[in-house]
């Protein structure tokens, strides 16, 4: 898999133009929330942000900038696809514990993205054959449980999450 490839199945799965009162992420295209396309330079109406832009914003934001792309495909892709959906930061915390748990890390859940958190995950990786679709369920699991409690802080997310259980956590 290719970040063109990680990329492109996140376009489609958020979709087009969506502006819905409930959705924290405010008014969107292919996914991306009116904020990150304006900290990136967009200044148009963003019903019509332009494809590429959107996939330019996703491939340096979500993918380059937090380092996800230096890891297996597997793995940058399932970083990336819950860095989209709820940050970079949250990613790399769900990362961060993951490892911890699998490896006995003991690494800082911060959220960043540093030296100790790249060799944790490298030596975790190096330490099992499949030990990046361990990760990637871990990873999942995270996620899912933050959809969760997502809606048990504030029910009116109830009508996204079998949405976001359908098409962004896998098992």
């Amino acid at each position: 898999m290719t970040l063109d490839d990680i990329v492109n199945a996140t376009v489609k799965a958020e979709g087009g133009y969506v502006n819905d009162p409930s959705d924290k992420g405010g008014e969107t295209n292919f996914g991306i929330t009116l904020a990150t396309a304006r900290a990136n330079g967009y200044k148009g109406a963003m019903i019509d942000l332009p494809l590429q832009t959107a996939k330019d914003i996703y491939l340096n934001e979500y993918l380059i900038k937090p380092g996800f792309s230096t890891f297996p495909s597997e793995v940058a892709a399932e970083l990336f696809d819950t860095g989209v959906n709820m940050g970079p930061a949250t990613a790399t915390k769900f990362l961060q514990r993951a490892v911890n748990a699998l490896f006995g890390s003991g690494l800082t859940v911060d959220g960043k993205m540093g030296p100790a958190t790249r060799g944790a995950v490298t030596g975790y990786l190096a330490s099992r054959p499949n030990a990046s679709s361990i990760l990637v369920k871990a990873l999942n699991c995270l996620q899912g449980v933050r959809y969760i409690e997502l809606v048990e802080g504030n029910a009116t997310q109830r009508k996204f999450i079998n949405g976001w259980l359908a098409n962004r956590v896998e098992i």
